[in-house]
């Protein structure tokens, strides 16, 4: 029996919204990187790209368990001395709800050429408008 390799002409991609109002953060994190992976496939090929295009919509009204919103940070450098920022959860739901969840996504995607093509297919947006109806979006549950 030898082990099935997926190639690039044989994987069939589709497109998902997952609707992110009352939910938990990392549930929905979780759920959207195993299916822009494509853990969700039987075909799944850990080097190739089998995985699903993911969007978000209504991330400004995630939900965050225990004392998360007052606790957990967010750190970056901005390349000068003494230059290293740090915005605590409530503060970056409130200025860029789009960018917490799209972090919390591409952190558990694997760095490298494969991980950084992978994290194009996430799209995230704070509101329920979105332009991608002409995708014909599977309405998933989280």
């Amino acid at each position: 029996m030898k082990t099935y390799v997926a190639k690039p002409q044989d994987i069939k991609t589709a497109c998902y919204i997952i609707d992110a109002k009352d939910k938990i953060l990392g549930r929905i994190a979780t759920r959207a990187a195993a299916i822009l992976r494509g853990k969700h496939k039987p075909i799944y090929t850990p080097h190739v790209d089998t995985g699903d295009m993911v969007v978000i919509i209504n991330a400004e009204k995630v939900r965050v368990t225990g004392r998360k919103l007052k606790q957990k940070e967010y750190h970056r450098f901005t390349g000068y001395p003494s230059g290293l920022k740090t915005v605590v959860l409530e503060d970056m739901l409130r200025k860029k709800p789009t960018e917490v969840l799209r972090l919390a996504v591409t952190r558990m995607i694997p760095k490298g050429p494969l991980g950084y093509h992978i994290k194009t297919k996430l799209k995230v947006y704070a509101g329920d408008q979105h332009p991608h109806q002409a995708q014909k979006p599977i309405v998933l549950e989280v």
